[in-house]
């Protein structure tokens, strides 16, 4: 595995995804990437499945402390004590006493958006929280917020036909990472016959390979690919024994197209 090193911090550069995953699937998924050698979980309070992800948890062989668990402030939870008593049940349902990354899910719905990361601030005094950071935040307000609190992640969707490099950069300036949800565009890399195929083949690797690769080798940033098969979550993990060249990384630079998988619940130009 190889680690995001941020203020100290080291952070697996994969982690397994878990939106839309339910019931026994997510459980099961969780399970079997513990099993390969995740040790990076992502999931929210929008998703409904921290306690099948505490579940396992609770039962894993895994140390605690070999894990990086990442949970997301719901949208009517920004009030300064909705933070504190949700996030106290999302420790209760993932079985843990902490979570090692609290996000604010998406820059909607705020009285204040200080007020809530205030009640971030508390979190993290009493030892709920290890670090606080933002989700889908555009780069002037994560400026701003990174301003008001030491934010350490904005996690976007990121992937070759959706460029970031404004919120890289305003993440890199407050020494912090960026985090890719839907790193593989859901599943449309695999369309991509001329430039992502082809070096995949090159590779003895797939298009999914080459793609989850070319993010990773970009300074502080991390990927968190969603699957439920066993197969899938393997071979998103296996990328650590090949490298892309600077020709190839440029090839696929050059494959952004604007190409927003999510659509964002709120009207501000993203790329600010």
């Amino acid at each position: 595995m190889e680690f995001v090193n941020v203020r100290g911090e080291h952070v697996p550069v994969i982690g397994l995804g878990t939106w839309q995953l339910e019931g026994e699937e997510c459980r099961a998924a969780v399970e079997q990437a513990l099993d390969i050698g995740y040790r990076h979980l992502d999931t929210a309070q929008m998703y409904g499945n921290e306690d099948k992800i505490g579940a396992v948890l609770r039962s894993t062989p895994v140390d605690r402390g070999e894990l990086w668990v990442t949970t997301k402030i719901s949208n009517d939870n920004h009030a300064h004590d909705d933070v504190i008593s949700s996030t106290e049940e999302s420790l209760r349902k993932l079985g843990t006493d902490f979570v090692d990354l609290l996000l604010i899910h998406w820059p909607v719905e705020f009285e204040s958006i200080r007020e809530t990361l205030d009640a971030m601030l508390l979190l993290r005094d009493d030892g709920k929280i290890r670090h606080l950071g933002v989700s889908n935040f555009p780069p002037s307000l994560f400026d701003k917020s990174a301003e008001h609190a030491p934010l350490l992640c904005n996690q976007v969707e990121y992937h070759p036909f959706l460029s970031q490099h404004k919120v890289i950069q305003a993440a890199r300036r407050h020494d912090a990472m960026v985090t890719a949800y839907s790193p593989l565009a859901r599943g449309e890399v695999f369309s991509d016959e001329s430039v992502l195929d082809e070096i995949a083949r090159a590779k003895n690797k797939t298009a999914a390979q080459v793609a989850l690769r070319w993010l990773i080798d970009q300074d502080n940033v991390s990927a968190i690919p969603k699957s439920t098969s066993r197969e899938h979550i393997q071979a998103n993990i296996d990328i650590f024994d090949f490298a892309l060249s600077d020709e190839e990384h440029g090839r696929i630079d050059g494959l952004e197209r604007g190409e927003r998988i999510i659509d964002p619940p709120f009207a501000p130009d993203w790329e600010d």
